[in-house]
């Protein structure tokens, strides 16, 4: 039953819950002010391209990067989740007909029952489920036959491998097990939110996943990626992204990839990414976006601090997000896919940790519409 109680004061309203605090937690730290990253005690330039995402599984999930041997559980763990997820593709044929990849990937995770009583062997195989799901579809869609994982590699490796049909480099599998760890956890934004909710009605871990890929289907949070591309493809060369900007702010437009709700200095997660495509780059990976995208980013922030002299907009991650998924060969269309099969790792973190609060989220609302006159 629902608990009507409330501490917060009856006419206190946010739009957006802005500066509610509504959890505490101890897997994420966002640093607006600084443009710092903090997970489970350890800054995102510290964990990214230096541990696994199997790695960054487990400092989500146990609270501590794991030793050696809780290292190679996870990675057997995952592995046989994707294989388990294959074996299960002949309930699919529906999901994957749709033609927009989030709304494949909800339905195809919606097939899955909460099955194990065990959360570690949920957040395993519900991890595991959806990489499978969206290379699948991405195949399907492409009218390539499905790859059966390969239980051996990584996991950014073998998903990879199962978009592309091919065995990806070890550079190209390191930039996107990087880019995995990069994206996994990032405080309270609007599809952990979601799935916390569910997870406080104590509902199943597949709900609160299919429930959060729902909010990471919306434009304004998953969806900027691939406009980024279709940015630079617009601006084409570096002497012509001056006059675009300006024309776009001018039409009342946003400049896709800048600015963010909480980074009021550059998103250090977009510095991880250039790093990392500057690294693929040199192992003799092409990016054909790579120096444009660096002038247009130098390009727009100097014209929007000339438009908004009292707010910072900077880079944010999925600047550089498209950048780094299109050298690796992975479509625009599975941009934001994904970065779900990233953040179903803080998505699951974050369900455990709101289930053991016991205290269902229920916010108030502040009613303003006509009131009918009272009777009598």
């Amino acid at each position: 039953m629902e608990n009507e109680r409330s501490t917060a004061a009856p006419d206190q309203y946010a739009p957006g819950l802005d500066g509610v605090i509504v959890a505490e937690t101890n897997l994420s730290q966002v640093d607006g002010e600084r443009g710092r990253l903090v997970i489970r005690g350890h800054d995102v330039e510290q964990l990214a391209g230096r541990v696994s995402f199997e790695a960054l599984c487990g400092l989500l999930w146990d609270g501590q990067l794991p030793d050696a041997a809780r290292l190679r559980s996870i990675q057997r763990g995952l592995g046989e989740a994707r294989s388990r997820a294959f074996d299960q593709r002949w309930k699919l044929g529906a999901a994957f007909e749709a033609e927009d990849a989030m709304d494949a990937l909800r339905a195809s995770m919606a097939t899955l029952q909460e099955g194990s009583v065990n959360p570690a062997e949920t957040r395993l195989r519900l991890t595991g489920a959806i990489a499978v799901f969206a290379a699948g579809w991405h195949r399907r869609q492409c009218g390539q036959s499905l790859l059966a994982p390969d239980p051996a590699r990584g996991h950014a490796a073998d998903l990879l491998r199962m978009i592309r049909g091919e065995a990806a480099s070890e550079a190209e599998a390191a930039a996107l097990d990087a880019y995995l760890v990069t994206v996994a956890e990032h405080g309270m934004n609007a599809s952990t939110f979601t799935a916390r909710v569910v997870a406080s009605t104590e509902s199943d871990p597949v709900s609160a996943m299919v429930a959060a890929i729902g909010s990471l289907k919306g434009p304004l949070h998953g969806g900027a990626p691939g406009p980024v591309l279709d940015m630079l493809d617009a601006i084409s060369a570096p002497e012509h992204a001056e006059a675009w900007i300006r024309a776009e702010l001018d039409a009342g437009r946003r400049i896709m990839g800048l600015g963010h709700r909480i980074y009021r200095v550059r998103d250090p997660r977009a510095a991880v990414l250039v790093r990392i495509v500057t690294e693929l780059e040199a192992s003799g990976a092409e990016s054909s976006y790579l120096a444009l995208a660096r002038s247009v980013e130098k390009v727009a922030v100097g014209v929007l601090a000339e438009r908004n002299p009292d707010r910072s907009l900077d880079t944010n991650v999925e600047f550089y997000t498209a950048v780094l998924l299109d050298v690796l060969g992975i479509p625009r269309g599975l941009f934001t896919p994904i970065f779900g099969s990233a953040r179903v790792a803080g998505w699951l973190a974050h369900f455990d940790e709101q289930r053991e609060s016991r205290r269902i989220i229920r916010p108030r609302q502040r009613y303003v519409g006509r009131v009918p006159a009272a009777t009598a």
